[in-house]
């Protein structure tokens, strides 16, 4: 059996030796632990031992399967781009190209004007959440109940 790793990099992140393989690639920015099960799955690997022990060839097969779904039998509902706006491809984007993703979608709700993207460009709460009470932060400091400058009682 291979030495124990304390660091294992999958995906351009290091995991922590320590975890279990499905909680230690859920540490993956855009790998959930129902699409960490399915890759420990395919490549027939214990989801419960712990990731520092495994082997430098079960490492990189993890490391395919992650930046691959697609091509290594990963069902296509368990994406998280599914019929993209650019291409129309069912695809999973995971790390940086997730974020940046993200930021593109969010610049095009912008410039269409739609309603998500109005409520981005205001700062307000973009899925139907009640401003009245919560979001104090983009609305500024408290102010209070204002009194009238007469006091109750006096003659």
């Amino acid at each position: 059996m291979a030495e124990f790793r304390h660091l294992v990099r999958i995906a351009n992140t290091d995991l922590k030796g320590q975890k279990a393989v499905v909680y230690a690639l859920k540490d993956i920015r855009g790998v959930g632990v129902p699409l960490a099960n399915a890759v420990c799955v395919v490549a027939k690997i214990d989801g419960m031992s712990k990731i520092g022990n495994l082997s430098e060839e079960q490492t990189k097969k993890l490391d395919e399967i992650v930046k691959a779904p697609a091509a290594n039998g990963i069902p296509k509902w368990m994406f998280n781009r599914q019929k993209d706006i650019e291409t129309g491809q069912d695809r999973h984007v995971i790390t940086n190209d997730l974020i940046f993703a993200k930021e593109n979608d969010i610049k095009m709700m912008k410039k269409i004007k739609c309603y998500k993207g109005v409520r981005h460009s205001l700062g307000q709460p973009v899925r139907g959440q009640r401003t009245r009470s919560n979001f104090r932060a983009n609305k500024g400091k408290v102010m209070g109940v204002k009194t009238s400058g007469k006091k109750k009682g006096a003659t």
